[in-house]
């Protein structure tokens, strides 16, 4: 199998410190814009006609939201979210999810469910179903059998195999992160093509001997190198003026079981404010939760930023963290999805896009009338790389 470097050796960046405007932008983004809209994460892209539909007929805010993220969900393809998810260090999936419905200012989540596929509709189920905000475990997934909800398998056969790819080869969560004061930047002469060759070799005959097939082993060994983050959000306002978000994921690949990314807090991985706008995230989640973003940017708007700016002060948060040491940063990343009530919008991120996927840059999906995708505004110039660095 011939992999190229780039898919795989973490090279060093040369990177611009001013921020980046894209010209691409909508001006919907920058003054009010068209109602109904839809702004989502761009795994919702496909979905996202069904929903405005619904949302123009005078459907819910949530519910069309609830809509968009519900096709991940049931997608055994998306292994961000829901069924085919990739799993935790035991194999086992876990899901994440929050929603927050602006007209009457309720909110609902869940963390750590295993076996049901929708956390989306149970961290809604909370909302409307009980006296509290979140559940958590095995109290979430009994909660949900008692509301009717199915108990699945939703660890897919592919998903399966490249866990035991994974397990084969390492663990690699247990360690100083980067924001650890024992943490090192990688040495560059650890890179070294040989030793990469090497390594994925190794990891290519592992994942023929757990029967693997050829075609898809390069996707497999690269997300054993590197573990995915994976979460879809979407924020939905109508013509009333009504506005409502949810964020729904399966986290980190291969993570510590019961780990809650920022998805099912409210206030990082999605905030809706009836009275401002709605805000939701994917990327890194501890970042994230450190600086409280959706509901960072949220506040910003109440302060009267506009969207882009409300996106990237709040990334600059993140970066003020590790006191812009780009050693550190460029194994960091965030995509923020920002709806005023007035219907502007925006998306941010901290870089372009990843460096291992491409030339395909970070996006939003959006749907006023009219279905697209749009370019986020960056922070910085360049493309983040995944983390760990390097295979131990």
């Amino acid at each position: 199998m011939t992999l190229s470097r780039r898919n795989f050796v973490v090279s060093s960046l040369a990177v611009s410190a001013r921020s980046l405007l894209h010209p691409g932008m909508s001006p919907q983004a920058v003054a009010g814009g068209k109602l109904p809209i839809i702004v989502s994460a761009a795994n919702g892209y496909n979905y996202l006609d069904e929903a405005y539909s619904f949302l123009s007929g005078g459907g819910d805010t949530l519910d069309a939201a609830l809509k968009v993220v519900q096709g991940p969900e049931n997608d055994p393809n998306d292994q961000s979210v829901g069924l085919g998810g990739h799993p935790n260090e035991e194999g086992v999936v876990e899901l994440d999810a929050c929603s927050m419905h602006g007209p009457t200012r309720t909110a609902g989540a869940v963390g750590g469910v295993r076996n049901i596929k929708n956390v989306s509709l149970l961290s809604n189920a909370v909302r409307l179903h009980t006296g509290h905000v979140m559940l958590v475990g095995e109290g979430a997934e009994r909660f949900a059998v008692a509301q009717g909800f199915p108990r699945e398998n939703l660890l897919t056969d592919k998903s399966r195999k490249e866990w035991l790819l994974w397990k084969a080869a390492h663990s690699a969560w247990w360690g100083p992160g980067i924001s650890s004061p024992e943490w090192r930047a990688p040495n560059a002469r650890q890179a070294h093509a040989d030793r990469w060759e090497s390594e994925i070799g190794r990891l290519n005959q592992l994942a023929a001997d757990i029967g693997i097939v050829p075609g898809l082993r390069a996707e497999a060994i690269r997300n054993v190198i590197f573990p995915p983050t994976g979460t879809i959000h979407c924020s939905a306002l109508n013509r009333k003026g009504e506005i409502s978000g949810c964020t729904t994921t399966s986290g980190l690949a291969w993570k510590i079981p019961g780990r809650l990314g920022d998805s099912p807090i409210i206030g990082a991985g999605c905030y809706t404010d009836q009275d401002i706008g709605s805000a939701g995230a994917t990327g890194s989640g501890e970042e994230n939760i450190k600086v409280a973003g959706a509901h960072t940017i949220v506040e910003n708007l109440r302060r009267g930023m506009p969207p882009r700016e409300a996106g990237l002060e709040a990334l600059r948060r993140i970066v003020r963290n590790y006191n812009g040491d780009r050693d550190r940063l460029q194994f960091v990343d965030m995509v923020y999805y920002i709806l005023r009530k007035d219907g502007a919008y925006a998306g941010v991120s901290l870089w372009e896009g990843y460096a291992d996927n491409g030339d395909k840059p970070h996006q939003i999906a959006v749907h006023d009338g009219e279905k697209r995708l749009e370019k986020t505004v960056s922070v910085f110039a360049g493309r983040s790389h995944e983390w760990p660095p390097m295979p131990r």
